[in-house]
């Protein structure tokens, strides 16, 4: 599957366009973050792109995103389920045992609850998973907040 026109246009909402490289709101440093939420040693502080760079960067982010998923789910989904659970990948990371929890791999080594859900075809507990990545650094984050309500209604409902 791929991402939708609808999907990319959330995503784009969720994120919002920052064409000058801003810190982390977690942590208030790295990582550097700019255009629609990429991330990478290519962002540094003070680094200034155009939107047409804004979209390659969100393109390619995608297309990573939509293997994560591809390669982790065994169940069909719908658009609006990929569309959902690929924006979530773009912000949350596959994941890494040992160093940071996601969608895929938490850092236990375990798969996320998630994951499991969908994989054992529960939707509906896989959808009451979204609020609970909530935070960054520890903390809980009003944008995060209502990324993950606007994630789990497309997953559900189809509508961001």
């Amino acid at each position: 599957m791929k991402t939708s026109t609808a999907g990319v246009q959330a995503i784009k909402v969720r994120e919002g366009l920052v064409l000058e490289a801003y810190p982390d709101p977690g942590t208030h440093g790295a990582p550097w973050t700019i255009g629609y939420g990429h991330t990478g040693r290519d962002v540094y502080k003070g680094l200034r792109i155009n939107e047409a760079q804004a979209d390659a960067y969100l393109a390619a982010d995608v297309a990573a995103a939509e293997r994560v998923v591809a390669r982790a789910v065994d169940v069909e989904l719908t658009q609006a389920q990929f569309d959902a659970l690929v924006s979530f990948v773009l912000n949350v990371g596959a994941g890494a045992k040992g160093v940071k929890d996601g969608f895929v791999t938490l850092k236990s080594g375990q798969p996320s609850t998630m994951l499991r859900k969908i994989n054992a075809n529960d939707l509906i507990g896989a959808a009451a998973e979204f609020p609970k990545w909530n935070r960054a650094a520890g903390r809980v984050l009003p944008g995060l907040v209502a990324r993950r309500a606007s994630e789990k209604s497309q997953f559900l409902t189809g509508k961001p």
